[in-house]
């Protein structure tokens, strides 16, 4: 194995006095003014217990040599701080970890980074407190550059560099450790889709070389690509170990965003830019209402929507679509009727009812889109899980699955004897 845990906990001060971690000046002074033999341990926590908050409890797992490791939950789940503890950025309070080879960590992109200095300058910064040498760098460095796509603006200083341009560096420099174990938290988060598919074939890259990476990542399509296996962590307790799609399914399941009925208002996945105008999402199984959706029933969706008073012509949309944001399928009343929502008023309930959706079983989501003839007004992409259970659709006992594709539709198959067939 070359990662054991056992019994893994990390525990936190909130209000209160805060959590202290002394330096090794700290630690140096302490020594000077006490005697050796008194100096504190570098970390140490001084809270009472009743303001310790557990980011990780009893946590214990292995990990092979060359497996590619995912881990998923909930913002504020413990995974950070579980890769932080693995890079040893942190000690745990609790348990132990065993780690044979040389560790990597993507965990803070740019790390390093100085705004005064041009990119190329911190290029060699940062590499040097990843721990690369720099004649690895300097061998390395032509294909950092051209990875970053930043070529033209390596001489410019880094204080004048879009955030995402900054990230684009930081991860160039970091995806080129070739250390025989690497953590990655959440990279794929940031840049633009172009810079994001290149992190991912950097990762598939990295992955087929036989390291181990532990990956840690909201994009759930991405973790069932790359993962050979997923540990879910839900409030700092490991809950599940096993193959992605079942992980996957079980968080989503758990998780309570995957709630039928969901507040729109305040949704964190709202546009930016948008003009909030949907205000409540409900789905459920209009052929069997309170059972779960299964291939083939149909869906129901209703959502209330507030409108200003200055709209033209609403034109809603919504989608369905996979765990990598492809769009699947898009439903709008534009299509089938379309001056449904010509005269609509300023506040009301849309439904749409899908009479048979015949997505294959697995994970999906929806994204609600809303336009007028002015422009576009409100957008939510992935509002709510949307997950479809298998089902004998054909009653043949023969039950297809996404290796055949996202979509299956009724067909009728005839056989013709030729002319010259021989019985």
């Amino acid at each position: 194995m070359v990662i054991q845990a056992r019994g893994l906990g990390k525990k936190y001060s909130i209000g209160g006095r805060k959590e202290s971690y002394d330096t090794l000046r700290d630690a140096i002074v302490n020594a000077a003014r006490n005697g050796l033999g008194r100096v504190r341990h570098i970390g140490r926590i001084n809270a009472q217990d009743d303001n310790i908050v557990w980011a990780l409890r009893d946590v214990s797992f292995e990990v092979k040599y060359g497996e590619v490791l995912g881990i998923i939950g909930a913002n504020g789940a413990g995974k950070t701080t579980l890769l932080r503890i693995l890079s040893r950025i942190t000690r745990p309070s609790t348990g132990s970890v065993v780690i044979h080879g040389r560790v990597g960590s993507l965990l803070e992109v740019g790390t390093g980074f100085h705004p005064e200095l041009t990119g190329r300058e911190n290029i060699y910064l940062s590499g040097a407190v990843l721990g690369m040498r720099k004649s690895e760098i300097k061998t390395k460095f032509d294909e950092i550059v051209a990875f970053s796509g930043l070529e033209k603006f390596l001489d410019t200083p880094v204080k004048r560099y879009s955030s995402g341009m900054s990230v684009r560096l930081g991860f160039a420099v970091a995806a080129h450790l070739e250390p025989e174990i690497l953590l990655v938290d959440e990279v794929l988060a940031v840049g633009d889709a172009e810079f994001q598919k290149k992190c991912v074939g950097k990762l598939e890259n990295v992955a087929t070389r036989g390291r181990t990476v532990l990956f840690v990542s909201h994009n759930l399509g991405v973790v069932e690509h790359l993962c050979s296996r997923v540990l879910l962590i839900e409030k700092g307790h490991l809950v599940k170990d096993g193959n992605p799609q079942e992980v996957i399914d079980a968080y989503l399941c758990s998780n309570e965003s995957s709630a039928t009925s969901v507040d729109l208002r305040s949704h964190p996945r709202r546009d930016p830019t948008a003009i909030p105008v949907f205000e409540h999402l409900e789905i459920e199984n209009a052929t069997a209402p309170g059972k779960a959706l299964r291939m083939g029933d149909g869906l129901r969706v209703r959502l209330e929507y507030r409108m200003p008073p200055d709209v033209d012509g609403l034109r809603v949309g919504i989608t369905i679509d996979d765990l990598l944001g492809q769009r699947l399928v898009n439903f709008s009343p534009s299509h089938q009727c379309p001056d449904l929502l010509d005269n609509a008023p300023l506040a009301g309930t849309i439904e749409c009812v899908i009479p048979h959706l015949n997505l294959m079983a697995g994970n999906y989501f929806i994204t609600l889109i809303c336009s007028h003839r002015g422009g576009p007004l409100d957008k939510i992409g992935r509002a709510v899980p949307l997950a479809i259970g298998e089902s004998n659709v054909f009653n043949t006992g023969q039950i297809p699955d996404r290796t055949h594709g996202y979509l299956f539709l009724p067909s009728q198959w005839t056989i013709e004897r030729s002319g010259d067939s021989h019985n």
